[in-house]
């Protein structure tokens, strides 16, 4: 853990992007340290430069190999690339459950590249509440581009969203995906469809598919265009890197690029709050003024919302 003296030093040589530094701060966040709020204090004012893209989809149709691929097409450009992978959390120890740095292995001797697992924690949609703070190490690292890859979960995919400026949504052929898009609700949050393994039988029916869906959806703004790749291979990665970037200049000429940032920003500071509050919650669980106002709902004397106004008001009175 670090000592207050260490933040500062901390800070400045995660700046100038030492690996063992960076991994560090992502570590505080991730234990919660109590050198947390010191250390975002110190981050903020460096960050806000880095383009946060954000990868989901079905397992199998290819987001590491993807991401991976989206790596080299970034790192051509010149351009520093964070990626966090964000990973189902383990049942026994809590940490990242599938190793994205071992599928990465390309990546692991570049020092443009910093590469980091993190667990959800059981948070639903797969990014605990620390993925923001996580993102901000990296673009005060000096990071470019930063990649957030997800785990594809179908209703909770849509979470992706409120963390990155684009969303890229993979689906692949034969897999039923297409189909599967309108039902989990990521249509509305793709920005970017990505066709994977477009060496496969039925790519063309799947295009079809969601050019069919987007064709329903609002006519006004943005419309996700589709871009089969096979990233195994690095096909179709530069029409994917193009899009991007219309999209980017797209969102900064009508403003939107400032309202996602707004939205996210106010989305961090009520998860912080909120999870301030469950953690006093958790310290009343036994406590002698939570038992009494259990009881009083039990006899009828006070209701259980009226009981909850005085339980917060409590938490967050002086």
């Amino acid at each position: 853990m670090a000592r207050k003296a260490d933040v500062g030093d901390l800070v400045e040589r995660a700046q100038k992007g030492e690996p063992r530094a960076v991994a560090r701060l992502i570590s505080l966040i991730e234990n919660a340290s109590p050198q947390l709020r010191p250390v975002m204090a110190a981050l903020n004012p460096l960050a806000g430069k880095a383009r946060i893209i954000g990868l989901t989809g079905a397992p199998g149709v290819g987001k590491s190999t993807s991401t991976s691929a989206l790596v080299r097409a970034f790192r051509a450009q010149g351009l520093r690339v964070g990626v966090l992978a964000v990973d189902p959390s383990s049942p026994f120890t809590g940490g990242a459950l599938l190793g994205d740095r071992v599928r990465m292995q390309d990546h692991a001797s570049d020092p443009g590249v910093f590469i980091r697992s993190m667990a959800s924690r059981g948070h639903l949609g797969g990014l605990s509440w620390a993925a923001p703070q996580a993102i901000r190490v990296l673009d005060a690292a000096g990071c470019d581009v930063v990649l957030v890859e997800t785990v594809g979960v179908g209703q909770a995919e849509v979470e992706i969203a409120s963390l990155a400026d684009s969303t890229i949504v993979l689906v692949a052929p034969g897999m039923g995906d297409s189909i599967q898009a309108a039902k989990a609700g990521i249509l509305e949050i793709a920005d970017v469809f990505v066709v994977n393994k477009a060496d496969r039988d039925g790519v063309q029916q799947t295009v079809r598919d969601l050019r069919n869906m987007i064709a329903l959806a609002d006519p006004g703004g943005w419309k996700p265009p589709i871009v089969p790749t096979v990233a195994v291979r690095d096909e179709g990665l530069g029409d994917l890197v193009e899009q991007l970037g219309r999209h980017l200049a797209w969102m900064e000429g009508a403003g939107e690029l400032q309202r996602r940032r707004q939205a996210r920003a106010r989305d961090e500071i009520e998860a912080i709050a909120v999870t301030t509050l469950r953690e006093r919650m958790g310290d009343l669980h036994g406590h002698q003024r939570l038992d009494v106002l259990a009881g009083k709902v039990l006899d009828g004397s006070c209701d259980p919302y009226t009981a909850a106004d005085e339980l917060v008001e409590g938490l967050t009175g002086p």
